[in-house]
């Protein structure tokens, strides 16, 4: 990499960052401001720099739903430095329609006639703000439907990955920038063994691009396919942007097996107290000009200090004794005085650098093993709480263990929480639950579902708060589990359903592509459910209102078109008997008695049902299939989760009320030689608008749901 004349008009300056992380702690009143301190002083540098565009590696936000601190904070900044009148000096060669074709917007930024673009941004998104919900949305899709952000490298499909290009154009020199958001490593991993991924090549002067590569995943290597080898990228590529990994080693390594470098920019800010984030942060200046190129490391100054030291008491016999009774003492003593000494260190680099914020980082990890005790993490850090900005995390105490043999069978949880910060880091909760259910007594091991689809919807659950994901994929291999079984007509003996059941799920195991196509389908379920839940939730609270507003006129109608007498209550009493509890029984049977009979309706109505779903909590499947052979099953749509009822009156229903007043049970009760035009003349006039359960009801999951509504109704 020879020295590049910036000045020249063939070439490119870049900004290169990773992992910026806006929002980090932001509500932390020591460290909340942060990440946008540094995010300022980044786009300041390619301000003063007059760099032809800043290319991000992904994980800008640190939350997938950014709050609108953070959110405000980003666009202000970006449109403070990135708008302006100053010209872009490149043209994209390639069709825009492809590189950006899921935005509403199919072009870079710059060439909007409404806006005025001096720096155009490129980033592609991270694990932190990936595209989740029903649309796919993420946060780098509301700056870039602002005009502020160029969102690319996201795939349209997740079975087969064409990598499209972006070709810029610089005087004599052409870029082609590919770019890969984060997708889950071992997905990524095993399409690239399979050949899914593809990265397209210009027709023309193939040779003459400078192939720039934007990526985000793991490079270290945490599991046997929880990474990506860089022997998996193509061989074509010059250089590699690879973002996730905190650790800066921004100076371009070669790779000597496929011939291209690879520079890791590493994270702006400290988010976790771990050795890789003590390194020195960097951002980088890439200087390109035809297929030479030059990156110039750009320390950030505004980064809140980090000092890490590791004390082993086990290596100082002569300064601890564990015999001796105030050995406690001596430790905490001695780890003052590391942490003085880091603090003086701290101060010295502070001096040379006044943006630098005042309070740093101080970490000790103490393994006191060898018969030590640890003394009080709390105690020790009320001394520090106006020096450190982080003093409640100042000790961090571990014990290395010998390793006990134990049975195979059994899961050893001490490694996963033996070891110190860094290293638990990087434990997946799939991996926790895969490794759970895969070394489980018989009695606790899974029948219909896989081990992997259950740990995909955990992670769905904790890391995107998708509270339906794990019922959600319960219920869809619960029906592709009923349905195999009628197809097969199986027998409703417990043996032979078991051992289909079992042979089932094996088939699923091995056909990995369609496993990960039902964990798609059941997570894209739940969202769709969460959206239904929050517009139904808003809908219904504002027919509430509407009830309540129009309330005295249909009590005037009611009392005028009854003949039944006017001391039995009046009014809706939609919410008079659930909320009166405190009201003795002769008036809760009063507003009962209200709701039963003011609530006469035309009989041709509609309304529209919340979901509710039968509990299967205690279900067998064979339970369920006998249940089945019982009552015939019916079809049923498993997307559909609302349904408008048209309540004609011509069905009749038998129901159970609840237990109720005797002058409310006297209303529903029916001789047993009453004509079906009298039930269902009683049910009309006393089953609308009242709460009731049937205690014969039994749950079929072979049933439609909307058959479970009409009778929960």
């Amino acid at each position: 990499m020879s020295p590049i004349n910036s000045l020249d008009e063939d070439t490119f300056k870049i900004l290169v960052a990773t992992d910026i992380h806006l929002g980090y702690l932001e509500k932390d009143p020591v460290r909340g401001n942060d990440t946008f301190v540094t995010f300022d002083e980044i786009l300041r540098y390619a301000q003063q720099k007059e760099v032809d565009f800043i290319l991000l590696g992904g994980d800008l936000f640190h939350e997938n739903k950014p709050s609108r601190k953070t959110l405000h904070s980003c666009i202000e900044l970006l449109r403070k430095y990135c708008m302006g009148d100053r010209p872009v000096q490149f043209e994209v060669l390639s069709d825009q329609s492809v590189n950006f074709s899921f935005s509403k917007f199919p072009w870079v930024n710059y060439q909007d006639g409404n806006l005025n673009i001096s720096i155009p941004v490129f980033s592609i998104h991270g694990n932190h703000d990936d595209p989740t919900g029903v649309d796919a949305l993420c946060a780098l899709d509301i700056l870039s439907s602002a005009g502020l952000l160029n969102h690319f490298g996201r795939s349209p499909s997740v079975e087969k990955i064409d990598i499209s290009p972006i070709l810029l154009h610089k005087g004599k020199t052409k870029i082609a920038l590919y770019g890969l958001g984060s997708i889950p490593d071992e997905r990524l991993y095993r399409m690239f063994v399979s050949k899914q991924v593809t990265m397209l090549r210009p027709k023309e002067d193939e040779d003459n691009w400078f192939n720039l590569f934007v990526i985000h995943q793991n490079r270290s290597k945490h599991g046997a396919t929880n990474y990506i080898p860089e022997q998996f990228l193509d061989d074509f590529i010059d250089l590699v942007i690879w973002g996730h990994e905190h650790e800066c080693k921004i100076a371009p390594t070669r790779n000597e097996q496929q011939l291209f470098y690879v520079s890791q920019p590493g994270s702006s800010v400290v988010t976790s107290l771990s050795p890789g984030e003590a390194v020195k942060k960097h951002i980088g200046l890439l200087h390109i000009k035809g297929k030479k190129m030059n990156m110039e490391k750009i320390p950030l100054e505004t980064v809140r200090s980090f000092y890490m030291e590791d004390i082993v008491l086990a290596d100082h016999p002569d300064i601890f004794n564990p015999d001796n009774p105030k050995v406690t003492q001596a430790v905490q003593a001695f780890c003052m005085e590391k942490v003085e000494t880091l603090l003086d260190n701290a101060e010295r680099e502070r001096l040379g650098n006044p943006r630098q914020p005042e309070k740093p980082l101080i970490r000790l990890r103490v393994d006191y093993s060898g018969g030590f005790e640890p003394f009080s993490i709390h105690r020790f850090s009320q001394k520090f709480m106006e020096r450190i900005a982080n003093p409640k995390d100042i000790i961090y105490f571990f014990r290395h263990r010998e390793q006990k043999e134990k049975n195979e069978d059994e899961i050893n949880f001490g490694k996963f929480i033996r070891g110190p910060t860094s290293e638990r880091t990087t434990l997946r909760v799939e991996d926790l639950v895969k490794q759970y259910f895969q070394t489980a007594e018989k009695k606790v091991e899974l029948s219909l579902l896989t081990e992997r689809a259950m740990g995909e919807a955990v992670q769905e659950f904790v890391d995107k708060e998708e509270k339906d994901a794990i019922e959600e994929l319960v219920k869809f291999q619960l029906e592709k589990t009923q349905r195999f079984l009628k197809e097969r007509h199986t027998d409703a003996e417990e043996a032979k359903i078991d051992e289909e059941v079992r042979k089932f799920r094996e088939t699923r195991k091995e056909n990995t592509e369609e496993e990960d196509e039902e964990v798609r389908e059941a997570m894209t379920r739940a969202r769709a459910l969460r959206s239904h839940e929050a517009a139904w939730a808003s809908g219904s609270s504002d027919d509430d209102l509407m009830d309540m507003g129009m309330s005295e006129q249909k009590n005037d109608d009611s009392d005028a078109g009854t003949s039944v007498p006017s001391n039995r209550g009046r009014g809706r009493g939609r919410g008079q008997g659930r909320g009166r509890r405190g009201q003795n029984s002769t008036s809760r049977g009063a507003s009962r008695r209200g709701r039963g009979i003011a609530s006469q309706e035309p009989s041709n109505s509609s309304r529209t049902y919340k979901p509710v779903f039968p509990s299967t909590k205690n279900m067998s499947i064979i339970d369920a299939f006998k249940s089945s052979r019982q009552q015939p099953s019916r079809n049923f749509s498993s997307t559909n989760y609302s349904e408008d009822i048209i309540d004609d009156g011509s069905d009749v229903e038998e129901v159970s009320f609840t237990a109720a007043p005797k002058s409310t049970q006297r209303l529903s009760s029916t001789s047993p030689n009453t004509s079906a035009s009298s039930r269902k003349s009683s049910q009309s006039q006393i089953t609308r608008g009242v709460d009731f359960e049937s205690d014969e009801d039994e749950f079929d999951p072979f049933k439609s749901t909307a058959t479970s509504r009409r009778k929960h109704r």
